[in-house]
């Protein structure tokens, strides 16, 4: 298993131009948010969060007992300059989800430089890229040139989207090596196995797969954005591989009728949207399913 970790590292450290000692792995990405707070947050110290945003950055934080600085998202999207105002001399780690989960929405390489600019040297900021796959394009920022030009930045990625490995939990962390070395402190010996290590490292070489499973989820997109159009559901343009959608009614309703059409959703009413659900992007055939009990359950009648 020890050798496994070695060469996964290396190769990971090879894909982002670093040296091993940047890289970190995880029992998913989970483990390493989890992992950053237990290390660098204490009783009273301060974590900013986006909100609706990813539910462990919280969890983690008032576990550890820290402070919770929720900032809301405005139009769907990361409010960086609100985040950046939210910052005090207690603030120890901003979270930042791109894209962001529930809402598959990104904030810009131009906003983050001026987010970046404005952060002081002691607060240390986690880009969460757990979609980054179905987002990358010009306009998507450079995390990591922030943390090889030696600011305080910890960038996360996963294995468990675009490669297709969800089921075996395999992320990795990406940091200075001093972090890294705080973190392995506190990390379980043996927290991903050795069959995740050998999956994650064959991933790495398959980018034929990636870029198809990213074809695939651009076009089951377009293919939803033109059915919800037709269905009259509002939706909230996607940079990731799950769709934001306005159903106008209860979501936990319309999620349970959905369910009975052996179609699963995730109402998102414990963010307190009340009448959205996430809708993951599947493949066409899934696609079309999903489409086909929408309208069932919506009393909408084929064109």
């Amino acid at each position: 298993m020890q050798k496994a970790i070695i060469y996964l590292r290396q190769a990971l450290a090879k894909k982002h131009g670093v040296t091993p000692e940047h890289i970190m792995l995880g029992n998913g990405s989970n483990e390493l948010i989890e992992l950053l707070v237990h290390a660098f947050v204490r009783p009273g110290d301060e974590a900013v969060v986006p909100h609706p945003s990813f539910v462990v950055y919280p969890m983690s934080v008032q576990a550890s007992g820290g402070i919770r600085v929720v900032v809301m998202l405005k139009d769907h999207r990361l409010d960086l300059e609100g985040m950046a105002r939210a910052i005090t001399p207690l603030t120890k780690l901003v979270f930042i989800a791109n894209p962001n989960n529930p809402t598959a929405t990104m904030v810009t390489a131009d906003e983050v430089e001026r987010f970046m600019a404005r952060i002081p040297e002691r607060t240390i900021v986690v880009f969460d890229e757990a979609y980054i796959e179905f987002a990358q394009g010009p306009d998507f920022p450079d995390s990591l040139a922030y943390m090889k030009q030696g600011r305080k930045v910890a960038v996360l990625r996963t294995f468990s989207k675009a490669a297709s490995l969800a089921g075996l939990r395999a992320g990795y962390g990406v940091a200075d090596p001093d972090a890294i070395a705080l973190l392995n402190r506190i990390r379980p010996p043996f927290n991903v196995n050795s069959l995740a290590q050998a999956a994650a490292l064959a991933a790495l070489d398959d980018e034929s797969h990636v870029l198809e499973c990213v074809r695939l989820i651009d076009a089951g997109r377009h293919f939803l954005y033109d059915e919800f159009k037709a269905l009259g559901i509002k939706y909230v343009p996607s940079r990731a591989n799950f769709i934001l959608v306005d159903v106008g009614r209860s979501a936990t309703e319309i999620y349970q009728k959905l369910l009975r059409e052996g179609v699963i959703v995730r109402p998102m009413t414990s963010f307190g949207m009340e009448t959205a659900l996430r809708i993951t992007i599947g493949t066409p055939q899934e696609n079309r399913r999903l489409v086909a009990a929408l309208r069932a359950v919506l009393g909408k009648t084929s064109a």
